[in-house]
């Protein structure tokens, strides 16, 4: 029989804690690299186009065009961003002044919006990415890039923490 190991209320409270915390700034983290990074080659992404200019070795750019998808995309990321971020200090908030027994009901709301407009970010994205780029680049050669990934894998960790906080209990 093996011997079995019981860690206080507490310390498994305290584990959940950091755990909810570290998923939270982990996604909070790659929703805010989605959003801004660029990536090397020839960049197109929600802000701007470049292209690199082998002959004097600079970066030429231009904003992107006005089109109203990338417009769409663009607000939504920032909009998820926004609402993970604030999430993530309505908790801290949250932590520290609620009562004994409450429940963290408008940070996992908050976290469930920041999901939805990440989805539907991707989804927009990825069903309209030819008008979107038209102007950029030839479209048969192009590729998907590690934003667009990350932007992916923040949906269904986004939503999962959003279900912990809701789920979540205040305990001393």
């Amino acid at each position: 029989m093996w011997p079995q190991w019981k860690l206080p209320v507490a310390a498994i409270m305290v584990l959940l804690l950091m755990s909810v915390t570290v998923l939270h700034l982990f996604t909070l983290a790659m929703l805010f690299i989605a959003t801004m990074e660029k990536t090397s080659g020839l960049i197109t992404d929600l802000w701007s186009n470049c292209i690199h200019d082998n002959i004097t070795g600079n970066w030429l750019c231009a904003a992107s065009n006005g089109n109203d998808w990338l417009q769409a995309v663009q607000s939504l990321m920032v909009l998820s961003v926004v609402f993970s971020s604030i999430s993530f200090l309505v908790f801290l908030g949250q932590l520290f002044t609620m009562s004994k027994g409450g429940l963290f009901y408008f940070t996992g709301l908050c976290q469930v919006f920041a999901g939805f407009t990440s989805f539907a970010t991707c989804l927009i994205y990825t069903f309209h990415r030819k008008k979107i780029l038209e102007d950029s680049r030839d479209l048969s050669i192009g590729h998907f890039g590690f934003c667009f990934i990350l932007a992916w894998s923040c949906v269904p960790l986004l939503l999962f923490s959003g279900v912990l906080y809701v789920h979540l209990r205040k305990r001393q």
